[in-house]
């Protein structure tokens, strides 16, 4: 018996780092991105077994309970309702890049999540797997809020103190407006937008940056209101362009989106030189995606010039360039 479950990448559009300080911020999904975790049945007597393939480690829960992905599967194990699951193994694959703005530790919690949640709520004879250990049967499954909850306590482990955003677009799979007050607020585009992600090769440390940003506020706070203002500002006309359609406007917005991140001191050379190369190329708009300091960045692009501008960011000393499409 398996059971198997996926999630997206992810890319914030507009908003980075104002968003946790209670601006909002847009992200879609990159479905074309996905982490993939499988749940089987372990050796017996092996316990729970968690094998992260793409990092090369194999885990086991008893011995690492410190471990992100240990954690992830302990909180949603409690959640469900399930003190000893027996034997299982679960296996993670993933095409996200890690460290680069693209919610891949988001990614890998969900579907974690999400495989455990239906192992033990799908399976018909779940029951018989678990033996008389099984408490939480006959329950429905969890709710979007609920997988987007649990993820969220992985992403604190991840970053300190994340915006939340992550977690939300990676589990609803729709873009979205995200603030900390109201939450996530699904909307619909006017019409598809097509990006080329751009891969600078650099870990991006987004613990680091968010932690910089945060003390930064702290020593001028008036300076840094004012500029987390302006990011919202960017923000909600690049909501109006998306749902218009308005493609020019929304590069637009991405293009002053960047320049703030620039001012809060999260960009580096290398983003920064994407970014021109890819509005040199074309672009309507570029920006740093994420955390900054490395990771990605977007360019915002037509079908005609996608290749082009895709072409551009390798010259330019992208590891990698990857056209997308959000819907």
């Amino acid at each position: 018996m398996r059971i198997q479950a996926s999630a997206p990448g992810k890319v914030i559009l507009l908003g980075e780092h104002a968003v946790v300080y209670g601006r909002p911020a847009i992200a879609a999904p990159l479905s074309g991105l996905r982490a993939t975790v499988t749940v089987e049945p372990g050796r017996p007597g092996s316990g729970v077994v968690i094998e992260a393939r793409d990092l090369g480690r194999t885990l086991h829960t008893s011995q690492e309970p410190a471990d992100p992905l240990v954690v992830t599967v302990s909180n949603t194990l409690a959640r469900l309702g399930v003190p000893d699951p027996g034997d299982l193994h679960l296996t993670i694959a993933s095409d996200i890049p890690i460290a680069s703005g693209l919610g891949s530790g988001a990614a890998v919690a969900v579907a974690t999540i999400r495989a455990l949640d239906a192992w033990f709520t799908e399976l018909p004879n779940a029951e018989a797997l678990a033996g008389s250990r099984l408490k939480a049967r006959l329950r429905k499954q969890l709710t979007d809020a609920e997988v987007s909850a649990l993820a969220y306590e992985t992403e604190v482990l991840h970053h300190g103190t994340p915006s939340g955003i992550d977690n939300s677009v990676v589990t609803y799979e729709r873009p979205i407006v995200f603030t900390r007050a109201r939450g996530v607020e699904p909307f619909s585009l006017g019409r598809p937008l097509t990006l080329v992600v751009g891969d600078t090769g650099i870990a991006s440390p987004t613990r680091e940056t968010v932690g910089d940003v945060r003390r930064a506020w702290q020593a001028d706070p008036a300076r840094y209101e004012a500029l987390f203002d302006a990011v919202a500002e960017t923000v909600q006309a690049g909501r109006t362009a998306i749902e218009r359609g308005d493609v020019p406007a929304l590069g637009a917005a991405m293009r002053r989106d960047h320049a703030l991140l620039q001012e809060l001191g999260v960009s580096c050379p290398e983003l920064d030189r994407l970014v021109a190369a890819a509005e040199e190329a074309g672009a309507l708009g570029a920006k740093l995606a994420g955390g900054g300091r490395g990771g990605n960045m977007i360019a915002l692009v037509t079908g005609e010039t996608a290749d082009r501008v895709a072409a551009a960011l390798r010259a330019a000393g992208a590891r990698r360039a990857l056209v997308s499409e959000i819907f």
